[in-house]
């Protein structure tokens, strides 16, 4: 069975950092890009991150730019997102996802798979 499984959300002061990890488990995805996106109360689903097979490309929502940082391990199967600077409009469920293609997507379309998401909490 193939699991996504997120952890290291928290609660954190604005300024603060967090690091939120998503191990893969059931099948290798050393050859699939992978990427976090994020869902706030009474929002819709938002891309954040994501990063190319070989970690050699990524690409960042806007309003993430200079803040977070998205990177992996293909030996460990898990992939990072270190978020730096963190705002209370950061608070949100953020969710890892593995894409069917080998190169970076923003589209949520393009991801097979879902973990069940961990939440960030940025206090004022």
């Amino acid at each position: 069975q193939v699991q996504l499984v997120e952890s290291g959300g928290g609660l954190v002061q604005a300024g603060g950092s967090l690091r939120v990890s998503c191990a893969a488990s059931g099948r290798t995805f050393s050859r699939n890009a992978m990427g976090w996106f994020r869902q706030a109360p009474g929002k819709e689903r938002e891309f954040v991150a994501t990063i190319s097979w070989s970690g050699g490309s990524t690409n960042y929502a806007d309003f993430v730019k200079g803040r977070f940082t998205i990177s992996r391990d293909n030996a460990k199967n898990t992939v990072y997102l270190q978020m730096n600077s963190l705002k209370p409009e950061d608070t949100a469920v953020y969710y890892c996802a593995a894409s069917s293609t080998h190169y970076t997507s923003g589209m949520a379309y393009n991801y097979d798979y879902w973990g069940q998401g961990t939440q960030v909490t940025v206090s004022s």
